[in-house]
């Protein structure tokens, strides 16, 4: 189906637009441009979304504002933003009501293969990694989905010999009942579980980017993640599998041999990129760029990977190094929202590191960051919702041994803190383990306020 047959499916039916965030402004204008019946539902008043509405409403849509948003609904098709549980609109799918997603539609009008990643960490940089090797190797790439930029409305202008690199939250992938050709796991830990049930569904969540797949797709697991590795044999793609640890075990995928990524395929074996070109910092980094390997064999050649891992700097907001000043080096890690994240993080540098910490609780235990923390950071400084947690975690771990917290009312108090306690050699590094949601709209907004406080230091 093209993107025009599914728009003109809609014609005559009610439609429902859940959020009228940046995700689903280009959905709305899509429907409302194809002259559909539109309502556009959203949790914020009028006063809130301020020119948008007139803007809206302009274009031909009703709107649904305010607490009670969701209360009635009874549209023929409800499309969901990825923020939203689907058990909030079981009474509308219980009256008729079809739920849907922008996602899940470019998955069903999209005419070119898609590839697609997920996992709790590292989902991000290795869909990058993965659409620049793409890129490089000379195919035309549409690189978007929870990594900020919606694909459907670009549907039209995608060719079949194209290639959609798409990363998908398990917000996006809860109602999934499609899978892209080339999917990746990276991953899983507990996360989000503020938001799913339980840890049982953030994993079927997650299954779903391979749980569709057919007989000649494939499917890229990590095999050091019990959970990701348990998941691999339920597989019905050709299964791949990178490790770091296991590679006795590998029958086909990336292993780490000496100092460089090797590949395994059918017995045979070959070395595709020494760890010594890849400029990105941490294991976690050696781990994405095994994932990459795996998803684009047979599409992008290896000396064009070894040539991208040498000047590739990485994604914003991900150990991203802001400035070096008076010898010490500062790093934002805002993406940071989980422990297993801040963790990774943390085991990226060879030294002890001056860290920033704290946010908005998302319902995980800090506790297995607490021995982590005691073994890579020299100085704690907390600020947040979280501030109590982390400091917990690291106090009662069994290597605890005096280590300094501090604990400050906000972002230019940390810095200022984290100046005056460093010195030439010292790292410091933003990884808050948390959400920014008690504090920033968003981790990109905690990350770009943490960047303008550090450049604002004088030299």
């Amino acid at each position: 189906m093209t993107l025009q047959e599914y728009l003109q499916s809609l014609r005559g039916r009610r439609l429902a637009v859940i959020g009228i965030g940046v995700s689903n402004q280009p959905l709305l204008k899509l429907l409302l441009e194809a002259g559909l019946d539109v309502t556009a539902c959203d949790r914020k008043d009028r006063t809130a979304l301020g020119a948008m509405a007139e803007e809206l409403e302009r274009a031909g849509c009703a709107l649904r504002l305010g607490a009670d948003y969701l209360e009635g609904l009874d549209h023929d098709v409800i499309f969901r933003t990825p923020g939203l549980h689907p058990r909030y609109l079981e009474e509308a799918k219980s009256r008729g009501s079809t739920i849907t997603s922008e996602m899940e539609v470019f998955f069903e009008v999209c005419p070119c293969p898609i590839l697609a990643v997920t996992g709790s960490d590292g989902k991000t940089t290795t869909t990058t990694i993965i659409a620049r090797l793409l890129e490089r190797a000379g195919h035309t790439v549409h690189l978007g989905g929870n990594i900020g930029r919606p694909l459907l409305s670009e549907a039209e202008a995608i060719r079949p010999t194209d290639w959609a690199v798409v990363e998908l939250s398990s917000f996006q992938l809860l109602t999934m009942e499609r899978s892209p050709q080339i999917a990746v796991l990276t991953n899983l830990a507990p996360n989000h579980l503020d938001v799913h049930t339980d840890m049982d569904e953030y994993i079927r969540a997650k299954s779903a980017i391979f749980a569709h797949q057919g007989p000649g797709d494939r499917a890229v697991f990590n095999g050091d993640n019990e959970i990701t590795r348990s998941l691999s044999s339920t597989a019905t793609g050709k299964v791949s599998c990178f490790t770091a640890r296991s590679p006795e075990n590998l029958r086909r995928g990336c292993f780490l041999r000496g100092d460089a990524i090797w590949f395994r395929e059918d017995g045979a074996e070959r070395e595709v990129l020494p760890l010594t070109d890849i400029l990105l910092p941490g294991s976690h980094n050696v781990e994405n760029y095994m994932a990459a390997v795996c998803a684009v064999q047979g599409l992008v050649p290896d000396a064009v990977i070894r040539d991208f891992a040498r000047t590739f700097g990485g994604v914003e907001h991900r150990i991203e190094l802001v400035r070096e000043r008076r010898g010490v080096r500062w790093y934002n890690d805002s993406i940071a929202s989980s422990p297993s994240r801040t963790m990774a993080g943390l085991r990226s540098f060879p030294e002890q590191v001056i860290l920033i910490a704290g946010g908005k609780d998302k319902g995980v235990s800090y506790a297995p960051l607490g021995p982590v923390v005691n073994e890579h950071v020299k100085l704690l400084i907390l600020c947040g919702a979280t501030a109590g947690a982390i400091r917990a975690a690291a106090e009662q771990a069994e290597n605890f041994r005096g280590l300094e917290i501090a604990e400050v009312p906000d972002y230019p108090a940390a810095v200022s803190l984290a100046d005056r306690r460093s010195g030439p050699g010292d790292v410091v590094l933003l990884s808050p383990a948390s959400t920014s949601f008690d504090r920033f709209r968003n981790f990109e907004e905690r990350g770009r306020v943490f960047k303008d406080l550090v450049n604002a230091l004088p030299e």
